[in-house]
């Protein structure tokens, strides 16, 4: 019996990008050995898609209740330890809930839920099963951006003034202006994507980035957010402004109807010595700002990097590390805390990263709403 991680995946079948990152990303050091799951909700593209990536289809279940009540069957030595969830945003919070209550560990896609509530009662019910919970919030797997964080945590940058998120993205721009194009999209149906699009699909990524590198907690937020046309009910652009400990203030500007832009996600830092930029599109160089001096650009796997951003390097300087890469690292550190090893607690977001964003999305939507107010974000144990 291989002593790998039995792992099992929700949904990602087919053509899904987030489906092709998760496997790559749990085979890359070695830790995980895909064993079943539910692909697809349709049996025949489910079992299609199964034997496609060649996996043995026993353990191919023709829905998520089956995969539980069949995996609990098995002796504990054989059953899945941890499932990975992919499906859209409505189903994370049953199957999470419900995996949590059965002892497994989960790694869920984000938003972690479609509301703050169900995210503070996943909290609870974590704390009842005393497993291993991991929110995919993907890019603070790059090694440069946990250089950041350390060298922001040792007190490089020294007393931190300003910190600055902007996510822009176009995708959504040939939909938006069509009617029957919005109406069709999941993204855009409160139903199954929770009350809002940008900031709940890439706002929180944003957030999450800013607290992690930083050591700051946004305490407050301003929001004003644009839907573009009466009958969208999803905001799809919107600014943000934060005021965080340590009286820090910020901002975080999101897009999906930024023309022509790709992924262009861009965290900025900036402390009284020093300032820090990093740009997820290169996100091989971290460019260490400081007045006087020259413009220093620092590089994954070189010495003067942290134990942490070196743990998550797997090749010699000038070889380029990327998502892929970054999404094997939150994975590898979820097989630490599974497997009981030492591990950085900046290896992977945890449920409080998770429910935190939830918080921020719906304060983000309730400032907008009343006027775009300042409203508190709420501090979590």
């Amino acid at each position: 019996m291989s002593n790998k991680i039995r792992l099992g995946i929700l949904g990602g079948g087919g053509d899904s990008l987030i489906g092709v990152l998760h496997r790559v990303a749990s085979a890359m050091y070695d830790k995980y050995q895909i064993v079943g799951g539910v692909f697809n909700p349709n049996w025949e593209d489910n079992i299609g898609f199964a034997k496609q990536i060649g996996l043995p289809t026993d353990r191919i279940y023709k829905d998520f209740d089956t995969l539980v009540e069949e995996e609990l069957k098995l002796p504990e030595s054989q059953r899945m330890q941890v499932v990975s969830i992919l499906t859209p945003n409505f189903l994370h919070f049953p199957m999470a809930n419900k995996l949590l209550e059965n002892g497994f560990n989960v790694i869920c896609e984000k938003p972690m839920t479609t509301t703050y509530e169900e995210a503070k009662l996943l909290n609870a019910t974590l704390k009842k099963s005393k497993t291993v919970f991991a929110v995919t919030y993907t890019y603070t797997g790059y090694p440069m951006i946990r250089q950041m964080r350390e060298m922001i945590l040792n007190g490089e940058l020294g007393k931190i003034q300003k910190i600055d998120a902007q996510y822009y993205q176009g995708w959504i721009n040939p939909i938006i202006h069509d009617k029957e194009k919005r109406s069709a999209t999941w993204r855009l149906n409160p139903e199954k994507s929770g009350i809002s699009c940008c900031v709940g699909d890439i706002g929180t990524h944003a957030f999450d980035m800013l607290e992690y590198v930083s050591g700051l907690k946004i305490e407050s937020i301003l929001a004003d957010l644009n839907y573009l046309y009466q009958d969208n009910k999803m905001d799809i652009d919107g600014t943000v402004l934060l005021r965080c400990s340590n009286n820090v203030k910020g901002v975080i500007c999101t897009s999906q109807i930024a023309t022509g832009e790709e992924n262009s996600f861009i965290v900025k830092v900036y402390g009284d010595k020093a300032g820090l930029k990093w740009e997820q599109e290169n996100p091989n160089y971290l460019y260490l700002m400081e007045d006087g001096k020259p413009l220093r650009v620092l590089k994954p796997g070189h010495s003067y990097n942290s134990d942490l951003s070196l743990d998550g390097t797997k090749l010699p300087p000038g070889h380029p590390e990327g998502i892929f890469d970054s999404m094997g690292n939150i994975y590898k550190g979820v097989a630490k805390a599974i497997n009981k090893e030492p591990y950085n607690h900046g290896e992977f977001p945890t449920i409080i990263d998770g429910t935190r964003g939830m918080n921020f999305i719906e304060k983000a939507v309730e400032s907008h709403q009343n006027g775009n107010v300042w409203v508190n974000i709420e501090n979590l144990d």
